[in-house]
């Protein structure tokens, strides 16, 4: 029978503290900080195009596609409280999307779409840049999401 040795013993406990402290934190940061993962959804040629769809009042998809140094549509106009499902592709290198007041950060890959979902609750113009080097102009390459109040009748 063999015996685990005291300081083993501390190490083995002192590891598991540091462990569980680890995943503790990542769970609590996940909820705090509501990040999100964007999903990957299989290529459609549909998506290539840029455009904006309006589902209802307070529902948006944005078609965004990334190309050599723009973001195509690069002015976007929601009202407050809007909910956005961003999809995001590129026409030719890899592009980053990061919206940072947010907390909004993926990448645009040429034959690949990513996925993910915006609410906008406070009026204000939100920068979206490209945080990959893409080039000459790549410090050029932005976009707006323009949130305003919506006009009453």
């Amino acid at each position: 029978m063999s015996v685990i040795d005291k300081s083993e013993k501390k190490v083995l406990m002192i590891s598991g503290v540091v462990i569980g402290l680890f995943i503790f934190s990542i769970l609590y940061a996940k909820d705090k900080y509501q990040s999100d993962v964007p999903e990957c959804i299989p290529f459609d040629k549909a998506y290539t195009e840029p455009r904006i769809n309006q589902i209802d009042e307070k529902t948006f998809q944005v078609f965004s596609v990334a190309s050599m140094w723009q973001f195509e549509p690069s002015e976007i106009y929601i009202p407050v409280g809007s909910e956005v499902d961003f999809y995001l592709s590129s026409k030719d290198v890899v592009h980053g999307f990061n919206i940072t007041e947010k907390n909004v950060n993926m990448m645009a890959v040429y034959g690949n779409i990513n996925k993910t979902t915006v609410r906008f609750d406070e009026p204000g113009v939100y920068k979206i840049t490209c945080h990959e080097y893409c080039g000459v102009g790549h410090e050029n390459m932005q976009a707006e999401v323009i949130v305003h109040q919506p006009q009453t009748k």
